[in-house]
């Protein structure tokens, strides 16, 4: 039989040109123009260099309010653990003498002012001595102030909040009749807030003159506060050796409140570090791993080494990524492309 008859001897002449033709065009279809994935470059910065202390959250402002008068309490709007507004009527004092009392005052006033201006009428007509003028401005002026007081003793019979914050101790019951200076409540701001953290000695001076800290307020260790500035006590405790540094907080809402545990990240130094975007960071099971998209258009699913949480949007990569490469920032969609296009992939690869 002849090789022309064999039979089968050119049946796979058909697929192995469909494989030629596949190979030929794939590269062509996923040319860097047409590379479906948004990458970003793994760089080299200088980042902060910290150490990571317990702290713990305290009110900077905690205030007694104490009665102006004496007068007894008629109503009370807050208790214990209440949260009040900064101007909030806490309790108000009967207020029968001192609305009376400045009723008085104000008609004195009045009558002292019209007995004023018409002085001062007849004193142009030269019809009345200037003795008799001054003692008309002095009644006045000695009216206006009865008529202050007994305005300010009016206002003091609403007991207002100094600022916002939370009822930690309540000193006065209904219908008791407080004194002036008794203490009526007592309550803690949440305006303004700082951690206390004790810092050890070796690392004091480098405190004392970066002045960089920022109080962690997030349980995952990421979300961290900038401090507004640093109390640092000028003496070491003799018993701990540790320095007491007070971190204020710039004002705002951060879902810490007073006597809650965190930790302050203080700048002690600075190193280079190589990061990638954060969102590029794909996460299956224990396993970290990175899309990455080399000059020829490929994929690689390369596990990497995470490192510390560098801002809110960049991670620290340890091993597994060299400076330049570059790093899809959708994982999910990079892994559908993986799939799809096996002409543009290599096999998962590990770097140490």
């Amino acid at each position: 039989m002849s090789a022309q008859t064999r039979p089968g001897h050119n049946a796979w002449l058909p697929g192995l040109l469909f494989l030629i033709a596949g190979l030929l065009t794939a590269p062509l279809l996923h040319a860097a123009g047409d590379l479906p994935l948004v990458t970003a470059p793994a760089e080299s910065v200088t980042v902060p260099v910290e150490r990571i202390l317990d702290a713990r959250i305290e009110a900077v402002n905690e205030t007694t309010v104490s009665a102006q008068i004496s007068g007894r309490v008629s109503q009370i709007n807050y208790d214990v653990d209440d949260y009040v507004e900064k101007g909030a009527v806490l309790l108000t004092f009967r207020d029968k003498e001192m609305r009376a009392r400045f009723q008085v005052a104000q008609a004195a006033y009045e009558e002292a002012k019209t007995d004023h201006e018409r002085m001062q009428k007849l004193v142009k007509q030269k019809l009345v001595s200037k003795s008799d003028m001054d003692k008309a401005a002095s009644r006045l002026k000695s009216t206006r102030a009865k008529l202050d007081e007994a305005r300010e003793n009016l206002a003091n019979t609403e007991v207002r909040a100094p600022y916002s914050g939370i009822v930690v101790k309540r000193h006065v019951e209904l219908g008791e009749l407080a004194r002036v200076g008794q203490p009526l409540f007592t309550g803690i701001s949440l305006e303004d807030l700082r951690a206390t953290v004790n810092v050890p000695e070796d690392i004091i001076n480098t405190v004392r003159r970066t002045k960089q800290a920022r109080v962690i307020v997030a349980r995952d260790g990421e979300q961290g506060v900038n401090a507004a500035s640093l109390t640092i006590t000028p003496y070491a405790d003799p018993a701990t050796h540790t320095f007491n540094v007070r971190v204020n907080l710039p004002r705002g809402e951060y879902g810490v409140y007073p006597g809650m545990f965190v930790k302050v990240a203080f700048v002690i130094g600075e190193q280079r570090e190589l990061v990638v975007p954060a969102s590029a960071i794909a996460r299956r099971s224990e396993v970290s791993a990175v899309y990455v998209v080399d000059s020829s258009n490929q994929v690689h699913f390369r596990q990497v080494r995470v490192g510390r949480q560098i801002d809110a949007n960049r991670v620290a990569i340890l091993a597994g990524l060299t400076e330049g490469e570059k790093v899809a920032l959708d994982p999910v969609k990079a892994a559908i492309y993986f799939k799809e296009h096996p002409a543009a992939k290599q096999a998962p690869e590990t770097r140490q």
